[in-house]
C-alpha cells in the first residue's frame, strides 16, 4: 500500500544519506513493510538484518573490540561480502542492541558510503531508557504514524477522490452534495477500521464490506501492545501502571473537566507516581498528548501548561475497539455524546500525521477550542463538531478576546469561508496544518 513517508525515504537517499535513518513508530504500523519496499525498489543490493532472528549479531556487538572490528567479524558470520557503494542495509529490530545502536555513529563517520536504515518495536521508548550512549547528530530520525485517511483513500483507490478534496480545501469550494456523502460514509469507515496497515488491507480485500471485515485483527493488535508494556521496564509494577493509563483513555476523553486526570485511573492514584508511565506510553507513540496552551501568544510552545493535558490514542480503530462499539451504529450515525469525542480523537491523529503539535486552550472551564495551531498565518484555533450543529459559544469566546486572522471548523458541513470561519469537512481534516 502506499505511505507518504515513502517520499520522506527518498528524500533522504537524494539529500542525507551519509547519516543513518532511524524509523521510529508503533507495532504494525507498517515500518518493516515500506522500508523493505523502499530498499528492494531503490537500490541495487540489499541486506537484510533482523536482529530477534540474529542473536550473534548482538553478541558481536557486545564485544570490547572497536567498530570496525565488530563490522567485519558481522559480514563473516553473515558469510557475504557487502558491495558498501551499492548496497542498503536494514537493521528491523534494532531496540535490541544498545550498541549498535551506539555505532551507528560509526557508519555515519566512516570514509567509505554506508547505506543503513533501521527500525523497531517500541525503538523511541527504548532510546529514551538506553544505557549506552546515543549518537546525537548522526542519525536522522522519522515518525511513522498509522495510515492517515488521505492513506486510506488512496488504498481505497479513490485517488481522485483526494484530489478533489484538496482542491475544495484550497479553494474553499463545496464538493457536489453526493461526493460530500460518500466522502463523510468513507469517514465513518475509517472511523470504524484505523489506519493500521493490516486492518486496511484486510477491509479492502474483503470488497470493502465492512460487515466482512475481520474486527479480530484490531483486537489482536491492541492485545499486542498491552504485551509490549512489559518490555523494557523497571518491574511489573510499572509495566501495570502503563497498562492502567493506556485504558483509562476512552474514559477520560469523556470527562467533564476535559482535560487528563490521574484519580481518573484509581482513587489513589498521584502524579508522581505516574510520570514515567505517562514518557513510557508517549514514547511508544501509541498515545498523543495535547497540553493547554495558557496564552495563544507567539511562539505558543513558550506558553504551553505540560501539567494540563489531553491524551489522544493513535488509532480510532483502537478506540472503538476499547469501547466496544457496534460498527453499525457508526456508520447510521446513531451515537450521541461519545460521537464528538471519537471526531476529536480522529482529528487529533490526521494532525498528528499531518505533522503538527498538539495544544488546545482553555478558559477557566468556561471555554475551550479543541486545537491550537500555529502556522504562517499566526495562530489559529479549531473547533471539531461530529455534526453539522456548528454553534460554538468557545469559538467566539476565542475570536472575540484574540481576534485570530480565521479559524477553523471540521464538522459534516461542507467545504466554505464565513465570517472568518474557514469551514473543514472532518474528511479533510489531513489537510488541516
Amino acid at each position: 500500500m502506499e505511505r507518504k513517508i515513502y517520499q520522506e525515504l527518498l528524500d533522504w537517499k537524494n539529500t542525507d544519506m551519509k547519516k543513518p535513518l532511524m524509523i521510529i513508530g508503533a507495532r504494525q504500523v507498517g515500518k518493516t513493510y515500506i522500508i523493505n519496499e523502499f530498499c528492494k525498489n531503490e537500490f541495487e543490493k540489499y541486506v537484510y538484518i533482523n536482529l530477534l532472528e540474529n542473536s550473534e549479531i548482538i553478541k558481536i556487538f557486545k564485544q570490547e573490540i572497536n567498530t570496525a572490528d565488530k563490522w567485519k567479524r558481522m559480514k563473516i558470520y553473515l558469510d557475504v561480502d557487502i558491495d558498501i557503494e551499492n548496497t542498503i542495509i536494514f537493521f528491523d529490530e534494532i531496540q535490541e542492541s544498545e550498541e549498535l545502536i551506539s555505532a551507528l555513529k560509526f557508519f555515519n563517520e566512516s570514509e567509505e558510503p554506508f547505506k543503513i536504515i533501521c527500525a523497531g518495536s517500541l525503538l523511541g521508548v527504548k532510546l529514551k531508557r538506553m544505557h549506552s550512549s546515543f549518537p546525537v547528530g548522526k542519525v536522522k530520525m522519522l515518525n511513522m504514524l498509522p495510515m492517515d485517511f488521505e492513506e486510506f483513500l488512496i488504498a481505497h483507490n479513490s485517488k481522485s477522490l483526494v484530489e478533489e478534496i484538496k482542491y475544495c480545501y484550497n479553494n474553499n469550494t463545496a464538493m457536489d452534495d453526493s461526493l460530500h456523502t460518500k466522502s463523510l460514509d468513507l469517514y465513518r469507515l475509517y472511523l470504524c477500521i484505523g489506519g493500521m496497515p493490516e486492518a486496511v488491507d484486510n477491509f479492502i480485500k474483503n470488497g470493502k464490506d465492512i460487515l466482512k471485515f475481520d474486527r479480530s485483527i484490531i483486537n489482536d493488535i491492541y492485545e499486542s501492545y498491552l504485551n509490549d508494556m512489559n518490555k523494557y521496564v523497571n518491574n511489573k509494577y510499572e509495566s501495570n501502571k502503563i497498562e492502567s493509563i493506556y485504558k483509562s483513555i476512552p474514559t477520560q476523553l469523556g470527562n467533564q473537566s476535559n482535560k487528563f486526570q490521574y484519580g481518573k485511573i484509581s482513587s489513589n492514584a498521584r502524579k508522581r507516581d505516574y510520570e514515567t508511565s505517562l514518557e513510557w506510553l508517549l514514547s511508544s507513540t501509541m498515545v498523543y498528548k495535547c497540553p493547554i496552551l495558557n496564552k495563544p501568544e507567539i511562539p505558543p510552545l513558550a506558553f504551553v501548561l505540560n501539567d494540563y493535558f489531553k491524551l489522544y490514542l493513535s488509532d480510532t480503530g483502537i478506540l472503538l475497539n476499547m469501547l466496544q462499539v457496534k460498527y453499525s451504529d457508526i456508520i447510521l450515525d446513531r451515537l450521541t455524546q461519545y460521537k464528538g469525542i471519537i471526531a476529536e480523537n480522529y482529528v487529533a491523529t490526521q494532525l498528528v500525521a499531518s505533522k503538527n503539535q498538539l495544544m488546545y486552550w482553555e478558559s477557566g472551564n468556561k471555554a475551550e477550542v479543541d486545537f491550537i495551531l500555529y502556522n504562517n498565518d499566526g495562530i489559529i484555533p479549531v473547533e471539531v463538531k461530529a455534526n453539522d450543529h456548528i454553534g460554538s459559544q468557545s469559538l467566539n469566546v476565542y475570536i472575540k478576546r484574540f481576534a485570530p486572522k480565521y479559524a477553523i471548523r471540521i464538522s459534516t458541513k461542507n467545504f466554505g469561508f464565513n465570517n472568518g470561519i474557514k469551514s473543514v469537512p472532518l474528511y479533510a481534516a489531513f489537510l488541516v496544518k
